[in-house]
This record gives structure tokens, C-alpha cells and sequence, in this order.
């Protein structure tokens, strides 16, 4: 199981405006920690986490962050409209847009998803697929 997520940025408070605008929804809390970022989903007395904490800091070698190609980190979301608006959230927050919500020729029938970058470049997608929702063929 994957423990924790890591992207570099140079900026923070952008980053955090960023993250900020959409995580909180898919149930993810931030703490910071010496001035980064930590987004973890919240685990209850006695239960392991299920899902990998996302890291967002400055990198520890002290040169610029930078964004690695074919590098995407994918957050699951409950519902196609949580994609579509958490999609939006995202952009209003500073990101820009990789591919508008919907379905992939290349995917399964039920996979909804979208694509953004963060400020920095990170390459971040929002996905569903809620089998209880329509797909792709109806």
C-alpha cells in the first residue's frame, strides 16, 4: 500500500490555495508542519488509514520544484458532479486545466475523470467510477 504522496513547490501559500480548494471534500485534513503542507485523511482511535497522506513541500535540496513528466497523482472522488466541481474549485484556486471532466475513449465504460496542474506544474486528475452513475455508453 502507498503511504504518502510527494510534490515540490516553490510556493506554498499558492499551493496551499490550491489543495485547499479541493481536498478538504474528499475528505482529506491539513496539517502543516514546519511550514509545508500534509493533507491526511482523518483515522479513527484503533483503525489504520486507507488512503495515502499527500505531501506538498519545498524540495529538500533547496533548488527549484519542478514538475516531472508523466508524473500524476489521481484523488478519487464519490460522485461525476464532485469531478465536475472540484474540477472548477481547483481552477478558480489557481490550477489550469488538462482535460475537462468526462469519459476517456481509452478507459472503462464508468471512468469519469478530469485532469489540472497545479501552480507549480504537478500534473494532479479527479476521478469517479461510481458504478451506480451512468457511463460513458449510456
Amino acid at each position: 500500500m502507498i503511504a504518502y504522496v510527494t510534490v515540490g513547490v516553490d510556493d506554498i501559500a499558492l499551493a496551499e490555495r490550491f489543495y485547499s480548494a479541493f481536498l478538504p471534500a474528499l475528505g482529506y485534513e491539513l496539517e502543516e508542519y514546519h511550514g509545508d503542507l500534509s493533507y491526511v485523511p482523518p483515522v479513527q482511535p484503533g483503525q489504520s488509514s486507507v488512503s495515502p497522506d499527500f505531501y506538498v513541500k519545498a524540495p529538500f535540496d533547496g533548488r527549484p520544484a519542478g514538475a516531472g513528466n508523466g508524473t500524476m497523482v489521481a484523488f478519487e472522488a464519490r460522485s461525476q458532479s464532485q469531478v465536475r466541481d472540484l474540477h472548477a474549485a481547483a481552477l478558480a484556486a489557481g490550477g489550469t486545466d488538462e482535460g475537462q471532466p468526462g469519459f476517456r475513449a481509452s478507459y472503462g465504460p464508468n471512468f469519469y475523470v478530469s485532469y489540472l496542474r497545479d501552480p507549480q506544474g504537478n500534473k494532479i486528475a479527479l476521478f469517479s467510477s461510481n458504478p451506480d452513475e451512468p457511463g460513458r455508453d449510456g
